[in-house]
Order: structure tokens, then sequence, then C-alpha cells
């Protein structure tokens, strides 16, 4: 029999007629109901006509219809059917039914049938107008994953080109309920008010210092604390705990820290990976001992836990991340959005008054994020894109999406499936592609089931891929082939998870493996060798060679590094299947791996195969390299000396050496030198044409006027005896005839009153004349060079060659200095003459007496 009771007090049975006129008019609504409302379960069953928005009977008496309602994880679509099915007096499987990968609970006379978002894809592939579906629900919607948002773009094309009839529901807890409208041909917005009461916000942040989560990692501190706040709930209030954690391992963790049971209570854990039967236990409730579930973000708004009258939030939340430079992606923990916050609270007080205990300081509210980031902001897009191209819209510009696809995430996911041969040089879909759209996994586990099942058998390739599908426990170790042995031998629920979906894989290319028998390839017996060659198929670019105990380099140009007490460590390639990149780490951290030899490494990866003649400046030798080399990507499998590269090639490697140490490479005599100098000056002063010979415009113009030197040499020791000088010379003006006034211009030395050349400096902002001041008498105006522009600036020195005076208005210096200066240095130097009018003695280079 029905429950009626429960259905009559549902809360949002008191929006139900306006859905009902929203879905007649529009044929379209956005519904926003709190968690616990009923929107997931009574909703679903009155679209359907089993019952009343009482509880009593059909919608308006109309026919029953068949719903589909889409859920984002498949603990959710379970728990929504066997809810829907007790409220019906029923088993799961008659009225009401589900379909999860690998299950499926559904039959002819199933009227309500739940999904999750990644089957819908599937079906909507295999059949766009949904044949005998009147009603898709799509639940959650506020989660933003990204099959939900994919799912719900692909049923608006539906309704637009093949069922307008097709009723759409986008409903959820919290939601952009706007965007959604707009995104839904301005849908109406019917919202139901929840039975809230109120939740008492505890703060509860550490006493000791916590260090932020990087990767999976979660400071143990943090979860040392959170079992502590537990206990402390415990004992101040009545009623069962739920505990949010960002993960299974964190779960099991808080759980070792309380025990089994705790101040009485049983200790419960609600995830992904918990066996079906634990998670009915822990949604059924009714038990008289209190309890405290362990529960991941699932049990947010997805999933509703009677009994609950208190919440300890850990604040943390798991999100993907792709490093698209790296080729890794990953989930990593992050800090809980407001809005997750919010959501969490909200289940203290679902059925009467409760309290959340918030582990961290009231301080840190404001600067938390307001909403968790958009799945497509942030995921790996490689199976969105695929699914994009089998739908017909590559480019995925004609899908109805609230936040597009980045524009780099969409290139990087193109550039996967044109590898493994899923779409062509259009972007559109292969047969090849479309299959492995059809087999539900990731397209690179895809690949590796179609490409390993004709290498190694279906069932060997389907049992390794199902392992890759869903990473195994931790306990398992970072070994693929030893976790596939564990789990071969294995009675814990993930095992069981595994031998389902190993089984549906089988099943689905068990006729590819037939097709692809005799090919040309060293047989593979062992589990490492079968499990490292789908592991390589499947992430061709991680295939990686050892640089030392634990270090590796993968074909990707990524470093790699195993963890302590790996089983893997001290062979010399691994596939690297599962790996991550600590926040301020500078090699990925390898988590699971296989065992693989060259030979693997180059038949999986063989479009990253190279053969190719090199030659270049090595920074490392400081001098060219000629090589012929052989790469698998960035990893280098031979290299041998090339004997005689190509000239122009060997230019152009001189021409980087250059840039990269800059022109001292070459030989600059101190003619050279001065050369230079005296040609900046000219630039600086009197500018063209007179040439730039600054360090950036000698590389700029370097085959300008290394030309000759670059043709001939073959080496940095080649280089090294160019005249630097000489080649200098090709820059000057020669063309207009200025080269020829260089010496009157720039003069490398000047003639003084003593008959002596000296040599100018113009190494210095102003030419420098450095002289014995005895030389100087008779000179009455300063000499100038540059057409007479620029005065040299005097250094007159002592008849030692030391410093005397600095002056560039020498007929100042003899009116005004010389009588200071006359006066310290002749009673030094009593032998030289120091006459008192300088301008009228004769200038001279020696002493008195040799006078």
């Amino acid at each position: 029999m029905k429950h009626a009771d429960t259905l009559a007090q549902l809360p949002v049975r008191t929006a139900l007629p306006a859905l009902a006129r929203a879905l007649e008019e529009h044929g379209t609504a956005v519904l926003c109901a709190p968690p616990g409302t009923g929107k997931t379960t009574l909703v679903p069953l009155v679209l359907a006509g089993l019952v009343g928005a009482d509880g009593a009977g059909g919608m308006g008496g109309g026919p029953v219809r068949r719903v589909l309602v889409a859920e984002p994880r498949r603990i959710a679509a379970r728990a929504a059917a066997r809810r829907m099915a007790w409220l019906l007096g029923e088993e799961v499987g008659r009225r009401v039914g589900f379909t999860v990968r690998g299950e499926r609970r559904a039959g002819p006379g199933t009227v309500v049938e739940v999904v999750t978002t990644g089957v819908l894809l599937q079906r909507l592939q295999r059949d766009p107008e949904l044949a005998g579906v009147d009603v898709v629900v799509l639940d959650e919607c506020h989660e933003r994953h990204l099959d939900a948002d994919t799912a719900a773009a692909f049923l608006l094309d539906v309704r637009t080109a093949l069922r307008p009839d097709l009723r759409l529901v986008a409903a959820s807890a919290t939601t952009d309920a706007e965007g959604w409208a707009r995104l839904m041909g301005g849908a109406p917005v019917v919202e139901a008010q929840g039975v809230s009461h109120p939740v008492e916000v505890v703060w509860a942040p550490p006493s000791r210092p916590v260090r932020p989560p990087h990767g999976l990692w979660v400071d143990p501190v943090l979860l040392e604390h959170v079992a502590g706040v537990v206990r402390r709930a415990l004992r101040e209030r009545e009623g069962d705990v739920l505990c949010f954690l960002p993960g299974v391992g964190e779960i099991g963790r808080v759980a070792g820290l309380l025990g089994g049971s705790v101040d009485g209570a049983e200790v419960l854990q609600v995830h992904g990976r918990a066996p079906a039967a634990v998670q009915d236990a822990v949604l059924a409730g009714g038990s008289d001992r209190r309890r405290v579930v362990l529960a991941t973000a699932v049990a947010e708004s997805s999933l509703t836990v009677p009994g609950v009258r208190i919440v300890v939030d850990a604040g943390l939340a798991r999100e993907p991340r792709t490093d698209h430079a790296r080729g890794l992606s990953a989930l990593t923990t992050v800090r809980a959005s407001r809005a997750a916050a919010r959501q969490r609270a909200g289940r203290a007080g679902r059925e009467a008054p409760g309290a959340v205990y918030r582990c961290w300081p009231e301080a840190d509210e404001p600067r938390l994020p307001a909403f968790p980031a958009p799945e497509i902001t942030v995921a790996d897009l490689t199976a969105f894109a695929l699914q994009a191209a089998c739908w017909g819209d590559p480019d995925a510009s004609g899908l109805a999406l609230l936040d597009p696809p980045p524009a780099g995430a969409l290139s990087a996911a193109r550039a996967v499936l044109t590898a493994t041969g899923a779409v062509d040089a259009t972007g559109r879909p292969t047969a090849r592609g479309r299959r492995m759209a059809g087999l539900g996994v990731h397209p690179r586990l895809a690949r590796a089931l179609l490409d390993g099942a004709r290498e190694v058998g279906a069932r060997r390739a389907a049992e390794v891929v199902a392992l890759l599908s869903e990473e195994p426990p931790r306990e398992y170790g970072d070994d693929l082939a030893a976790a596939w042995r564990t789990a071969r031998r294995g009675g814990d629920a993930y095992a069981s998870r595994w031998r389902t979906e190993a089984g549906r894989l089988e099943r689905a290319v068990r006729g590819d493996a037939a097709e692809g028998a005799g090919a040309d390839v060293p047989p593979r017996a062992g589990d490492d060798s079968v499990a490292g060659l789908v592991a390589a198929l499947a992430f061709p670019e991680r295939v990686a060679r050892a640089r030392g105990e634990r270090a590796y380099l993968m074909a990707s140009g990524t470093r790699a590094e195993l963890g302590e007490g790996s089983r893997l460590a001290g062979v010399a390639w691994v596939a690297v299947a599962v790996a991550d990149r600590p926040v301020a780490a500078a090699s990925a951290r390898v988590r699971l791996g296989a065992v693989i030899d060259e030979d693997t490494a180059r038949f999986a990866a063989a479009s990253l195969f190279a053969e190719d003649e090199e030659v270049h400046w090595s920074a490392a030798r400081r001098d060219v390299v000629a090589r012929r080399v052989t790469r698998l990507g960035a990893v280098e499998l031979s290299a041998a000396p090339l004997a005689a590269p190509p000239a122009e090639r060997v230019r152009g490697a001189l021409l980087e050496g250059l840039a990269a140490e800059g022109v001292g490479l070459l030989r600059w005599s101190p003619q050279a030198e001065v050369l230079r100098q005296r040609l900046a000056f000219l630039h600086r002063v009197l500018g063209e044409p007179w040439p730039d010979v600054s360090d950036a415009a000698l590389l700029a113009a370097a085959p300008e006027w290394l030309g000759l030197e670059l043709d001939r040499a073959r080496g940095r020791a080649d280089l090294e005896r160019v005249d630097a000088g000489q080649a200098l010379e090709r820059l000057l003006p020669w063309a207009g005839g200025q080269a020829a006034r260089l010496d009157e211009l720039a003069p490398e030395r000047l003639e003084v009153p003593s008959g002596s050349r000296v040599r100018v400096d113009y190494s210095g902002e102003q030419p420098v004349l450095a002289v014995k001041l005895q030389e100087l008498f008779g000179l009455a105006r300063t000499p100038r060079v540059a057409d007479g522009r620029v005065p040299v600036l005097v250094h007159l020195l002592s008849p030692a060659g030391r410093p005397a005076a600095v002056t560039a208005d020498l007929e100042s210096f003899w009116r005004d200095g010389y009588r200071a200066v006359r006066a310290e240095l002749r009673g030094r130097y009593p032998r030289h003459p120091w006459p008192e009018d300088p301008t009228t003695a004769t200038a001279t280079r020696r002493t008195n007496a040799r006078r």
C-alpha cells in the first residue's frame, strides 16, 4: 500500500499545481525546493500520474506518463528509486526503477526510472527523441556537474528540433534559478517552501595550526580535530550526527579515530564506494542507537539521512582540476563554498531544531567562495568534447550552456580525441569515436579497451580498464598489476563493483577482441605486461623512463616521482595511470602505475615517436650539438653524433648560442672594444646612419655583420676566434660615405700642445681625455668631437699620472682653478715647470732640467 501520510506531509506538494500549469503552458519549468521537501520523490510520482498532490490519486485524473529522473550520482539514483518505490508500497523494479552504470532494475511496467546523468547522455546519443518518455527531471542542477549541464543542453536541443512535447524540469535545492530559466527559453520558476527548523551555528575552529589542503592531502591535525568535535557534539546535543568530510580516505581516517562506536553511538560511512546494504541502512533510519554518519558531499542535497539533529562540517570539498600543460587530471581538495556550508547546515534542521558545528574560524567565512566552481570550467573536457562531436556540434558553440567551455581546455580535449582516432581533422566523430562514446567510460579508457582487447583479449583488457575507471582503494597500493590481483581475490565492496564493471565492459567489446587476432605485437601473457599495456594505451603521454631510483620523465615532458616504498621503484619504464602534482612540487606524484618495457611504450605511444637530426645550441655544453635522435615525446630513446650537419642548421644553432650567451662569445680585442665604444658614442649623439651597437642590436643584426664568420663556423671554438672588431666594421655607413669620417667625428686619439697623441676614452656618457696638465699649457679651449657638438671631459693629471682636476671648460679652469692646483702640485713636483700663466707657457712632457 502507499504511504499516504508521508506523501501528504511533503512540503513540495504546495508547489505542484503551479508546476503542473508551467509544464502545461510552457513545457519547461525550474523547480526550486529545499532538501527534504520531496522534490526528488513526490514530484516524479505526481508527474507520472502515479499519485496525486495529496497522495491519493493521479495528477488531475490524467493518463500515466513516463518520467525519467536524472541524478548526478549512482548512490543518489538508487536511493531515490528505493524511496519512491517504498512510498508506493512496492519493490524497486516495478513501477519505479533505476539504471546506473553496470546495474539496472527496471522492467516493462516501469513508469518512473531514475538514471545517472551519464546514463541519460548515453540514451540521448542512441535515441535523441527519447521515445516513450514524456517528462525528464534534471535533479540537483545546482551542483553543476558536467554531465548534467551537457544533458540539459542536449535536451533543450531535442525540445527545439525533435520533441516540442517533451517536458523538462530543472530541479534543485538552491540554484541560479533565473539563469536556468533564461537558458530554458523563459521557463517559469516554481518555488516550494520547506519546513525549516532553526539551526544553531557553533564555531569550532582547531586550537592548533592546520596546514591548507593540497591535492588529495588533508592535514591529519584537522581530521583529529573533526573527530574531537564529533565527540563534543554527542555530549552536548541529542540526535544523530552527520559529519561532512571531503572523501573516502578522510572518512576512513575519522572512522578509525572514532572506532566502531563512540559514546554509545554507531559509526557509519556513506559514500559512493560503500556497500549498498550499508547505504540502505543509513538512509532507512529507524535504529534504536544514536548514529554518527560520516559522509561526503553526496549527503548535502542528493540524500536525506533521517534522525540527524547535528551536523559537523569539516569545511572541505573535492573538485576536479586539470593541468592541461602536463596532461594531469585529478580531484583536489578545496575549501567548501558558502552555498555548500548552508546546504550542509540545513541537514540539521530537517526534522527538528538542530545545530551545526563548523570546524573553521568565523572570521574565515567571508573569504570562502560563494558557490562551487562549475565543473565545465575546471575539469578535463575530453569526454564532453566527444559527446558534443557525436551530437553534431564539435565546437559546442550551439549548445545551451550556463558557462561556455574554456577554449584552451576544449582544444586540449580535441587533441586527445584526434590522437586516439575518435574524431577526424574537422572534429567530426569517426566510426571508432562513436564506438568509444557508447562504452560509458572516458575516451582514453575506451581507446585502451578497444585496442587492448585486440592484443590481450576482451576479459583481461576489461578488467584493467575497470580498475582505471574507478581508482582502487589506497590500500591496494600503487602497482596496477598488484592491485588487479588484489581485486580478483578480494571480497570487499570495491572488488564487487569492479567485477560487475569488468563484466559489462567485456560484453561490450567481445567482438572487437576477435577482430584483432594476429596483430604483430609481442605476446603479453603476464599480469604485469597486460596491465602495463592497457595503462599505456589509455595514457600514452604518461609512459615514463627512469631518471633515478624513483624519478621518471614522462613522454609529456613532466617529471614524476614514485612514493616511498613503491613496488615500482627501480624499473626502467612505467606507465603512469594516476598522478597528481602537489602544490609547489616540481614533479608529479605517481599514485598508480604499471611496469612496462620500451617495446610496449613505443607500441602504445607510437604517435609520439619521432626520429630527427637535431642541431641546436646546448646550454649545458655551451656549444653546438649535432645528433641523430629518436624520441618518444620528451623521452630520449637513443642518440648518435651527426657527422656532417647541414650548414644552415649549424648557423641557426650558433645564432641560438649568441642569443643565449651574448656577443661575449666572440674575441673582443682592445681595438675592437674601442671601435664599439666610438660607434656607440656616435649613434647616441648623431643617430643614423651610425649603427646601434648595443648587445640587443648586435644580436638582432648578427646575420648582417657576422654572416661570413657564421657560414664558416662549426662550433663555439670557431666563434671564439672571430675578430669582432673586423666584423664590426661591416656595420659602418659605407654606402653614404659617412664611414670615412669616423676618425674625424670620433677620433681614437687627439694631439695635444706637447705633441703627444692621447687616446680618447668613449666608454662613458662623455668622451674623456686623460692627459698630464703640463702637456696642455698654451691650449685655451677644450677639444671637441662629433663635429664640435660634444666637449671632451679633460682629466688633468699630475706628473705622476694621478688625477689633479677634471674639467669640460679649460678656459674657465685656467682662469679660476689652475692657481689652487698649481700651488699643490708645485710643492710636490718642484722639478717640473709651473708657470703663472699657463695659457702662454710652452707645453712639455719633461722636467725643468731635461728642458
